[in-house]
């Protein structure tokens, strides 16, 4: 037997974009849902992605800063880390966070209800949890369902060993020889997380530079501080990858491709994201979403649909937090009537 809830309005997704319109509609009186489809609020940035992946960077920051200090006659000993403890370290940090929203949003009122939401109807969305179903009916609603990993359908994305950027943040082992695929800004954090603990990294890019779409002459000083850390391997593209016994097995093209398939104990694939626009059942609530996934807005991020609002990464590049978390409130201002 389903249950059923009715709201002023309704967030569908609970990231930073999600939960900082939510708050931000219950502070203007607004009676508040939140469907979430994690157990704990704050979506793919708190649970795994900026805050995870900065708690590492900070121990990876420590790990160098204490070898870095042995040239200035400071000696501590090589480095050892207790991945276990560290991995405990990183879920403390998280579960802080995500207790701290969890407590802001009963403060607020703002129901959460747990599942993975879709829209049945411009005014309906079912969301199917661990309890059962629970319809959502809503005056206003604030799509903010995020993205996920890119996968491609070469890759043996089933094999533990080929990771996304969640598995390398679960710091489950650190391998020997680790391939980052994109030299993007997720990669990277991970390239420098997983160097810091001891694995030997390389690094493909299939374009001229790291981060392309940053500033040429900052990633020149950049490139040169880590060139010789990682193995740069610029504007060459893997073309196979195979899980083997004994490794994962990955074919290259392009300039610095070795003549070879190179054997790794891990690949890790951040070739980017993609919006999560296509698994909403939008079409039932008349939204248009475009090839891709993504949900066209105006400045009110208003989408074609009146009563219909979306946010984050969802809405297009670039998919960041601080952005969301505006777009957020701008969102919420505007149902309340104050924009």
């Amino acid at each position: 037997m389903s249950k059923e809830i009715k709201a002023q309005v309704v967030v569908l997704g609970a990231g930073p974009a999600g939960y900082s319109a939510a708050f931000r509609c219950a502070d203007l009186g607004l009676d508040t849902v939140i469907i979430e489809r994690y157990n704990t609020l704050g979506g793919v940035c708190l649970n795994v992605g900026c805050i995870p992946s900065k708690a590492l960077l900070h121990v990876a920051k420590v790990i160098e800063e204490a070898k870095a200090l042995t040239e200035h006659g400071i000696v501590f000993g090589e480095p050892k880390t207790d991945i276990d403890k560290v991995r405990l370290w990183k879920e403390k940090v998280i579960n802080q966070l995500t207790g701290g929203l969890a407590g802001m949003a009963k403060m607020r009122k703002v129901n959460v209800v747990n599942g993975y939401g879709k829209f049945t109807g411009p005014n309906t969305i079912e969301v199917e949890g661990e309890e059962g179903k629970t319809v959502v009916t809503f005056d206003n609603a604030i799509v903010a369902a995020g993205s996920r990993p890119i996968k491609l359908p070469f890759i043996p994305h089933e094999d533990p060993r080929i990771w996304d950027s969640t598995d390398a943040l679960e710091l489950k082992e650190v391998p020997g020889k680790l391939l980052i695929m994109g030299g993007g800004i997720i990669g990277l954090e991970m390239a420098t997380v997983y160097h810091s603990l001891g694995s030997k990294i390389d690094v493909v890019e299939m374009f001229d530079q790291l981060i392309p779409a940053a500033d040429k002459d900052m990633v020149k000083v950049y490139t040169k501080r880590i060139k010789d850390k990682f193995n740069l391997m610029l504007e060459t593209k893997v073309t196979a990858v195979e899980a083997k016994e004994d490794g994962i097995y990955v074919s290259m093209e392009g300039k610095s491709a070795p003549a070879q398939a190179e054997r790794y104990d891990a690949v890790l694939v951040a070739i980017g994201r993609v919006p999560n626009g296509k698994l909403l059942d939008a079409e039932k609530a008349g939204l248009e979403v475009d090839e891709r996934g993504f949900i066209r807005v105006d400045k009110q991020m208003r989408t074609n649909v009146p009563h219909i609002f979306a946010i984050g990464d969802i809405v297009g590049q670039p998919m960041l937090a601080h952005k969301g978390v505006h777009e957020g409130h701008v969102a919420a201002e505007v149902i309340s009537g104050k924009k």
